[in-house]
């Protein structure tokens, strides 16, 4: 087994919307497999797809090295943990009372409580009823009852949404800390692409049901072409220096952006400039964001 999920030509349509197109995920084990992509894009539909929640059009799934289907789909959800959408739960019960359910759905002993507790960090408020929890609170508990019975596999469906910063912060640090401390492998959605590139190992950006790439976050970022950015105290006498020593540049919000060099390269750029009479202020490396990456694999600006 190579991936913990592995989908072939996974497709879904609703009449003749196509929600999801043939798109094939590779989810290595033990890694932390992020799911980007805007709003409405198909990450809730794949996901609904891979714990069988929703029937494919076309396509098929496996899960842990099985194929999903009406035959092995029971015991594969055995070894898998969910979050979709929005926790569930009962308000007047306690988190602990609530995660004495996922046990019994489970057939899993009761004694699993005391350890996905530990693991949310949330012994300090297990007797206090669902209904009074915080957003942050809810959020842990659907984490908890997903991590009741030791999965091999964890599927987040934007677990960070609505939370505040702080929020936000304690539920990625529970989430990096679940492949290395307990060889879980977690395949986390997200249009938040800050939460992306600081949680995951891997990447998948779907736009439009279409998967646009898929690979290491280091693979990501070689979409990046770093650049030189440099200021000076006369930017079109600079312009008009560097494109008559045959480099491209360009002009973006008061500074100028060439290709990237070597050291020599850069040194004698500057001093080409100060020889001139051209005031250097600053000069730095720049870096394509993860944002602006997404905007160059999707050719267009979308809303996320």
């Amino acid at each position: 087994m190579t991936y913990a999920i592995e989908t072939s030509g996974l497709t879904k349509s609703y009449q003749k919307t196509l929600c999801v197109n043939h798109i094939h995920l590779k989810v290595p084990f033990q890694s932390i497999y992020g799911f980007l992509g805007p709003n409405g894009a198909g990450k809730s539909t794949t996901m609904k797809m891979l714990l069988g929640l929703v029937k494919p059009t076309q396509g098929s799934v496996s899960i842990l090295g099985k194929p999903l289907n009406s035959r092995n789909r029971l015991s594969i959800l055995k070894s898998t943990g969910s979050l979709i959408e929005s926790p569930s739960y009962y308000a007047h019960l306690t988190g602990r009372e609530n995660l004495a359910l996922v046990c019994m759905m489970k057939n899993v002993p009761e004694s699993d409580i005391d350890r996905v507790l530990a693991i949310v960090r949330m012994e300090k408020q297990q007797n206090k009823k669902a209904g009074h929890y915080s957003l942050g609170m809810k959020q842990r508990l659907g984490l908890a009852a997903a991590l009741i019975g030791q999965p091999d596999l964890l599927l987040l469906d934007e677990p960070t949404n609505g939370l505040d910063p702080a929020g936000i912060q304690e539920m990625r640090e529970l989430i990096c800390s679940l492949p290395e401390k307990y060889g879980i492998t977690v395949m986390v959605s997200s249009h938040l692409l800050s939460e992306i590139q600081q949680m995951t190992t891997h990447t998948g950006i779907i736009h439009k049901g279409s998967l646009i790439f898929q690979g290491t976050m280091e693979e990501l970022k070689k979409h990046s072409q770093r650049q030189l950015k440099l200021k000076t105290d006369n930017n079109p006498a600079a312009l008009h220096l560097l494109e008559s020593m045959g480099l491209t540049c360009q002009s973006q919000e008061g500074y100028l952006l060439l290709p990237e060099t070597n050291d020599r390269n850069t040194a004698q750029l500057a001093a080409y400039l100060v020889e001139n009479k051209v005031g250097l202020l600053r000069l730095e490396e720049k870096e394509k964001s993860l944002e602006e990456i997404f905007l160059s694999l999707t050719g267009r600006q979308v809303s996320l």
